[in-house]
């Protein structure tokens, strides 16, 4: 039966657990360059005992940042701080990660500090933004262009380039973004995608542009690295993107390469009203882990050792990606450890505050 510290593999890259470093958001780049808050956050969580350490959402393309602060890697001018932030991961016994992302109609706004609205041009926003479909996220959100087949395959592109740059940085694996309601997720829903063409309409239709996105990162990804897919597994809303669909996509990923999935939901329209507890969304983990019979993640109000251990031991999902709890104490899977009998991860400059 295997636990929370019990290490795991994906091609040739082994894990020392199944504690990862969920993506999060930290609104503190300039033109996308990563720095010194973006180094000692993700070192100190890679020091902090996780075993995968992922970045947040890297914008493959300037307008796809949700925010003006976001990170970037749609030039090579990127590389080089990201190179010394994933040198210092794999240092620290991590493996290093990067989230590639198009945030598409909901770009330009300010980061949640600033209140999160819609930035126009003279606020640090951009126009156009960009979708599969010229409908607006909400109200106050401008009403995006709808990509041309053209523009689709510039964008297929940006990712495969940015996957580019990631192996050149020293990333071990990358994770796509099609999941909260971002650009890819924007063509999986037919809340958000009402396209006529091959990019829309039919369940093969939409899920065409992940696929090609898949498809196109894989052939520059080497054989040995893991690709690692986000999606949102349901809209939380009739006639939206849901679990079956999820888990019918899981299995084309699966086909086209991809090693995990990292299950989470919501976002594509706003508004909705979910019914939050703890690991309420590790159900769709481990649906998609059964039925699509792909190796899945687990994300979502997990806080807990007990907690965690229970949904690698129960074989929910093969891994758990915190967020908010690894915020607020890096070193959650040294106590974790502990907790759970396990032997210590804590480095041994830190032996004196070992708690006997």
């Amino acid at each position: 039966m295997p636990h929370l510290f019990e290490p795991f593999k994906i091609r040739e890259v082994t894990f020392r657990n199944r504690i990862a470093v969920s993506p999060m958001c930290q609104y503190s780049s300039t033109n996308g360059y990563a720095n010194d808050w973006h180094l000692v956050h993700l070192a100190s969580r890679a020091v902090g005992g996780a075993g995968v350490v992922l970045t947040e959402a890297a914008a493959v393309e300037p307008r796809g940042r949700i925010s003006p602060q976001d990170l970037g890697i749609w030039s090579d001018a990127h590389i080089e701080t990201l190179a010394k932030i994933a040198a210092l991961i794999h240092n620290f016994g991590a493996v290093a990660g990067i989230q590639l992302a198009h945030a598409g109609r909901k770009a330009s706004t300010a980061k949640p500090s600033k209140g999160g609205k819609v930035l126009d041009e003279s606020q640090e926003g951009w126009r156009p933004l960009v979708s599969s479909s010229a409908i607006a996220f909400s109200k106050e959100s401008p009403v995006p262009e709808a990509l041309s087949i053209e523009g689709i395959q510039q964008i297929i592109n940006a990712f495969v380039q940015a996957a580019k740059r990631s192996l050149q940085a020293g990333f071990k694996v990358v994770e796509i973004h099609a999941a909260h309601g971002y650009l890819l997720h924007q063509f999986l829903s037919p809340l958000s995608n009402q396209r006529q063409d091959d990019y829309g309409g039919s369940f093969e239709n939409r899920t065409r542009i992940l696929r090609e996105v898949v498809q196109g990162v894989r052939e520059v990804w080497p054989e040995t690295y893991p690709l690692w897919v986000r999606i949102s597994a349901t809209d939380w809303v009739d006639k939206g993107w849901d679990i079956e669909q999820s888990i019918a996509l899981s299995d084309k990923l699966k086909s086209l390469g991809v090693d995990l999935i990292d299950s989470s939901s919501g976002g594509i329209i706003p508004g909705i009203n979910v019914s939050l507890k703890p690991g309420y969304q590790t159900q769709f983990a481990e649906r998609i882990r059964r039925e699509a019979n792909i190796p899945t993640g687990a994300v979502g109000l997990i806080t807990s050792p007990e907690q965690a251990d229970q949904i690698i031991s129960t074989e929910v999902a093969d891994i758990v990606l915190l967020g908010r709890e690894l915020l607020r104490n890096p070193y959650w899977p040294h106590l974790a450890a502990k907790q759970l009998g396990h032997d210590k991860l804590w480095p041994v400059q830190y032996d004196r505050a070992w708690l006997s």
